[in-house]
């Protein structure tokens, strides 16, 4: 077993990178010690070493994470170097163009830290189509395509905080303008210590524009925070976000103490959420994309009600 640094030392990527690697796709999912140190084995050397390769080929971050989890490429073989082709994509439409030039300038303008490019670019993605129609094709891609600049080393930390910042707030006021409901009948958020909570946000606002009443909480909630809320409102569902494999067991606190609480509908979404976060009770578990997983929660309440 190894640790980050020596882990570092073997693959030739920088912790820092690991970690991230770690927290936005689940590529490597270390053991801990007592003390919470992280512990790398040998397979897992292979996959950073793997992910390494791919980059340095030219795939983006997400790409080869994408590919490695579902088994597209030989490990082994990619890890020395022995670097396959991604799967040949269709020939671009028209459509599929005009999307990838609207996440590209979004990302150009964030890599340069303009922030008045940064705001045009987001004007010129929320111009192009309705909520519905850009949330899920274009914007969300858009701010996860950070990531991948981030991973590449063209985008710094803090440029890249500035630019999720402006999606936050642009994704706020849509929320705000979908209208208040005189009743909360659903809560959103995260629980204790997640912070990535764009998509939370940006699904707490398409349920809203489907006419359902939405308490917003944000992110980095704790029990407590959730069990008072929801009570005190009477919520009939609360949804929780599961970003990261590291949130999954604050996730599993906040969904066990809604289910004592005896709250109707208790669902779960995000790229790090499943079933087994409530084994042996009946959870939603939500589509990935924002919009469908909106509409399983409108309809769900609208059959409890």
């Amino acid at each position: 077993m190894y640790t980050i640094k020596e882990a570092s030392a073997r693959t030739g990527v920088a912790a820092p990178l690991i970690r991230a690697w770690e927290r936005r796709y689940g590529v490597v999912r270390p053991t801990r010690t007592l003390a919470g140190y992280r512990l790398y084995d040998d397979a897992t050397i292979r996959v950073l070493q793997a992910m390494r390769s791919l980059v340095d080929a030219g795939w983006t971050a997400s790409e080869a994470a994408r590919a490695i989890g579902a088994g597209e490429v030989a490990i082994e073989d990619v890890a020395v170097g022995l670097t396959p082709s991604l799967p040949r994509p269709p020939a671009p439409s028209t459509t599929s163009t005009r999307r990838d030039r609207l996440i590209d300038r979004f990302v150009a303008a964030a890599e340069a830290a303009s922030a008045a490019d940064t705001e045009a670019a987001l004007d010129e993605i929320l111009a192009s189509g309705s909520f519905e129609a850009v949330i899920d094709d274009v914007l969300l891609p858009a701010a996860a395509a950070l990531g991948d600049s981030w991973s590449a080393g063209r985008l710094s930390v803090a440029a890249e905080h500035a630019a999720s910042a402006a999606v936050a707030r642009r994704l706020a006021a849509v929320f705000q303008a979908a209208g208040a409901p005189t009743r909360a009948a659903a809560v959103v958020g995260l629980p204790s210590g997640s912070r990535h909570e764009l998509g939370a946000l940006a699904f707490a606002t398409a349920l809203r524009r489907r006419g359902v009443g939405v308490l917003y909480l944000g992110s980095d909630v704790t029990v407590h925070g959730w069990v008072d809320v929801v009570s005190r409102l009477r919520a009939r569902a609360a949804i929780v976000g599961v970003v990261m494999p590291d949130d999954r067991a604050a996730a599993l606190e906040v969904v066990t103490a809604l289910r004592d609480l005896g709250v109707p509908i208790i669902a779960v979404g995000g790229v790090a959420a499943g079933a087994d976060l409530a084994p042996g009770h009946e959870i939603l578990v939500l589509p990935g994309p924002v919009v469908e997983a909106a509409e399983v929660v409108a309809r769900s309440l609208g059959r409890r009600g």
